[in-house]
């Protein structure tokens, strides 16, 4: 099921399309898919809802070749990813996203954040983000493995794979 509500842009006010959509993924549950776009002033939103109500998970995935970057995955905006090799830690928080993409698409998202830095940060920041940009290309060409874990309180995300282990987990009291 798909529906476009009228609504207003939190940035600017304007009237705005909001999409919803449902969509089932196999061995998990169905999702509700959030997204806006103001073409007025730029404004972005996406998020990812599970339809039912879940207990904590933890997702703990290895892709050791390039056919494991194809594994799907889940994030909710409530969701921290942590790729360890890289040394990265994608924290939820308020402009957090929620998105149904794959391994490859999450690695995607942390090399166009390494974009960013190449431009705006000092030498020290560069260097670091073109070795993290070579290791990415690395994993890409399955020369380099790597792990993605997710951790969600509110259960709602996945890593749809038969190698990703799923996990019990409790969130640190806050």
């Amino acid at each position: 099921m798909e529906q476009d509500l009228k609504g207003t842009c939190p940035a600017c006010g304007e009237e705005v399309n909001w999409n919803y959509k449902t969509e089932n993924i196999p061995y998990f549950s169905d999702i509700l898919i959030i997204t806006c776009s103001c073409p007025e002033c730029g404004y972005r939103f996406s998020d990812v809802q599970n339809i039912s109500t879940s207990e904590p998970v933890r997702y703990v995935y290895c892709a050791c070749s390039e056919d494991d970057l194809a594994a799907r995955v889940v994030r909710s905006s409530a969701a921290k990813i942590t790729i360890p090799e890289l040394g990265v830690e994608i924290e939820p928080g308020p402009a957090c996203e929620g998105f149904v993409s794959n391994v490859e698409g999450v690695l995607l998202r942390v090399d166009k954040i390494l974009d960013g830095i190449m431009i705006d940060g000092d030498d020290e920041q560069r260097r670091k983000a073109i070795t993290l940009k070579e290791k990415i290309s690395n994993i890409q060409g399955g020369k380099e493995s790597v792990t993605l874990i997710i951790e969600d309180p509110h259960g709602n995300s996945l890593i749809h794979s038969e190698k990703a282990k799923k996990e019990n987990y409790l969130p640190e009291s806050e």
